[in-house]
């Protein structure tokens, strides 16, 4: 029997370091910003539907698509952003269920569906349970802004855009805190799986 765990968090909170630790220990990794970014590529679905929506302005030279203007349209466009996530979501939905079914084929023990907007795209119905990662807003501000190198309003538009942490948390089975160094946010993972009875 498969387990699904679905993986969510606000930006830059943390949620890859524990995805990779779960995937360490035998996870199945289902990464929706990694199918995202597949179905971006020149000519793909998503690229397809940028193009065709905002024509080649949003383009960079190479042909591939210029991430920061069309996060600064969408971030600040709430209209664009709902045309966004109504193109997106499906295309990705489609790729993460077939993965999923190969998952279950193939006897996969853990599942895990490593997806930022899992909540607000209404796919937490398909995990088993639902974990999310969280820090403090001004440290979630501080680690976008070094990550990114965007303004703070820059970092503030894009956490304003998504689900609040509080209202993802008050949602979870399992919140994980990991505002502290990545080896005491593991250990507490690696506690979760023990009292979970995770088969890792």
């Amino acid at each position: 029997m498969t387990r699904i765990i679905g993986l969510t968090g606000g930006i830059a909170c943390g949620k890859s370091t524990v995805s990779a630790y779960l995937q360490q220990r035998g996870a199945v990794i289902i990464d929706g910003d990694k199918i995202a970014r597949e179905l971006s590529e020149p000519h793909r679905a998503i690229w397809q539907a940028y193009v065709n929506h905002f024509g080649t302005k949003i383009l960079n030279d190479d042909n591939s698509l210029n991430r920061r203007l069309i996060g600064q349209i969408v971030f600040t466009d709430e209209k664009e952003k709902n045309w966004m996530n109504s193109t997106m979501h499906p295309l990705i939905k489609e790729a993460i269920m077939n993965k999923i079914e190969i998952c279950r084929q193939n006897k996969m023990a853990v599942v895990v569906l490593d997806i930022p907007l899992l909540y607000e795209a209404g796919w937490d119905k398909f995990a088993d349970e639902v974990w999310v990662v969280k820090i403090s807003r001004q440290l979630q501000i501080e680690r976008i802004q070094e990550r990114d190198k965007l303004t703070r309003q820059e970092a503030e538009s894009r956490i304003d855009a998504q689900m609040s942490l509080e209202e993802k948390a008050k949602r979870a089975d399992v919140v994980i805190d990991s505002s502290a160094a990545p080896e005491i946010t593991l250990a507490k993972v690696a506690r979760i799986c023990a009292e979970r009875n995770l088969n890792l």
